[in-house]
Order: structure tokens, then C-alpha cells, then sequence
């Protein structure tokens, strides 16, 4: 499996070996000993999510409070969407920086990104089915979103799409919103969080 790290410290891109036949093609999209060795720390699923989209359809950014956040490992089972981690965290080197990886039923990477960062997706077919590994369960009162079109974030969503958002997400905020509201985490607070996991301190 080939890992490489994106131009967001704390998100991977997992591109697995494929064994086609004449019978069809077997790989394994997740394994989770190759995971910790980038991370320094296993990934504890407690929540798995599965989502179908239409083309077009825009889901995010989204994050959740930290600690405990939710940290994801994101894999596309049908279709193909453009998938994005976008660096939230206050007082981080590259706080605003952000990074796209095409996920598809072709090359059948995945992506994981580490609680604190921020996530969203574009559906690049109909029928993009997508399967998310969560850290954490979703919890209502502790998830937060950042407007997908803020032009201060300029994320690189091709323009021969027409995004489709929710209604939560079209009336998110922008990341400088966010920021004034004291919605955003803090970088030295994730930091801490990823120490813990890893068997620290914390301190």
C-alpha cells in the first residue's frame, strides 16, 4: 500500500495494490497496522458512515469540537468524488492551507484525516457511494461547518460541476466567521490531543 502525506500535516492519502483476474479484482482499501505506522497510533472505529450522492452534490466542511473530535478514513466504494482536508486549526503553520485527492473505483485510495481538520467532498458521478471510519459517533452538539464556497478558502472544486449543498451546509460560515465565533480549534489544543493518542501526556 502506498502512503503519502498531504500538504495538510495530519492527512494521508492510501493508495492500496490491486490484484485483478479474470474472475474481477480483490485489495484491501483499509489496513489498519500500515495506518498506525503514519500516524503513530491506531485508529478505534466507533462509527462507520455510508453515503450516496448525486453529481454535483457538495457535502461540507466539516469538524468536529476537540478533544475528542472525530478523526476519518474516507474510502470511495462506487463513482468518484473530489475529496478535501482543509487545515481549521488556530495557530497552525498552515492554518487556511488545503489539499484535494480524487477518490474513485479505480484507483481505490482513501484518505484519512486526523481530528481538528476540516472535511468536504464533491460527487464527480451519480451514484458516488462513499464509506467514512470514524474515531468518534456523531454528536449533534459538537459538529460545526464552514461554507464549501467561501472564496477566502478557494478550494479547488472543478467548475464544470454544479454544487448541490444542504441547507446546514449553504448557511455555514466562512472560515473567518468561524474564527470570530471561537468556533474553530485550536492547533496547540490538537497537538495535545494527537500526544494522548500516541500514548503521551498530553502536556
Amino acid at each position: 500500500m502506498q502512503v503519502d502525506e498531504l500538504k495538510v500535516p495530519g492527512a494521508w492519502s492510501f493508495t492500496p495494490r490491486q490484484f485483478p483476474d479474470p474472475r474481477g479484482v480483490f485489495l484491501e482499501w483499509f489496513k489498519g497496522q500500515v495506518l498506525e505506522q503514519a500516524l503513530g497510533h491506531p485508529l478505534t472505529v466507533k462509527q462507520a458512515n455510508h453515503s450516496v450522492s448525486s453529481r454535483g452534490t457538495l457535502r461540507g466542511v466539516h469538524f468536529a469540537d476537540v478533544p475528542p473530535g472525530q478523526a476519518k478514513y474516507v474510502y470511495c466504494t462506487r463513482g468518484a468524488v473530489l475529496d478535501v482536508v482543509v487545515d481549521i486549526r488556530v495557530g497552525s503553520p498552515t492554518f487556511g492551507v488545503s489539499d484535494a485527492v480524487r477518490l474513485d473505483d479505480v484507483d481505490r485510495r482513501g484518505i484519512y484525516l486526523s481530528e481538528g481538520l476540516g472535511h468536504a467532498f464533491l460527487a464527480l458521478t451519480d451514484d458516488a457511494n462513499v464509506t467514512y471510519l470514524c474515531s468518534e459517533p456523531y454528536n449533534p452538539g459538537h459538529e460545526h461547518g464552514i461554507h464549501p464556497l467561501d472564496p477566502a478558502l478557494d478550494l479547488p472544486w472543478p467548475g464544470d460541476v454544479e454544487p448541490l449543498l444542504s441547507d446546514k451546509d449553504a448557511a455555514a460560515p466562512t472560515l473567518e466567521q468561524a474564527r470570530a465565533d471561537g468556533l474553530l480549534p485550536s492547533y496547540d489544543e490538537c497537538v495535545r490531543f494527537y500526544d494522548t493518542l500516541r500514548g503521551g501526556s498530553g502536556q
